[in-house]
């Protein structure tokens, strides 16, 4: 039972905090522009890609005023979207960058979170922001 409400409050907590960051559009990622190292570029508006096995993917995520830069991005499932080096990455402060590549088909998630900043003897609000992107890897 204790399972069944954590679960349900994660989820609570997801939708809620995800409606309040971003415009609340749905946009495609975009193809990256030509001379770019990656398939795909996606940003903390992103909330789903399609992509095919081998294609690499960029993810820019801005952190919302007032919030602690977001996490680096975890793939559910690293053997079909695996982490790789952007060796040319270098982000401003706010900013979060990682790099993937599809290694086989299927769906992962990838997940990143960010806090609110406080100052040091203040008071915290108690919540989170969540960063979700759904991936699908066609073969």
């Amino acid at each position: 039972m204790r399972k069944l409400i954590l679960v349900a409050a994660v989820g609570l907590l997801s939708v809620a905090c995800g409606a309040g960051i971003g415009n609340g559009s749905n946009p495609t990622p975009s193809p990256s522009s030509p001379g770019q190292r990656f398939d795909f570029t996606a940003t903390d508006t992103d909330h789903a890609i399609t992509m095919r096995s081998g294609q690499t993917l960029e993810v820019v995520l801005h952190a919302p005023t007032g919030v602690n830069s977001w996490t680096h991005p975890v793939s559910s499932d690293p053997s079909k979207l695996a982490p790789i080096v952007d060796p040319a990455a270098s982000a401003a402060r706010g900013v979060t960058l990682s790099a993937f590549q599809a290694r086989k088909a299927g769906e992962v998630d990838l997940t990143a979170t960010a806090s609110p900043m406080c100052s040091p003897g203040m008071a915290c609000p108690m919540h989170i922001a969540l960063y979700s992107l759904k991936v699908t890897i066609t073969p």
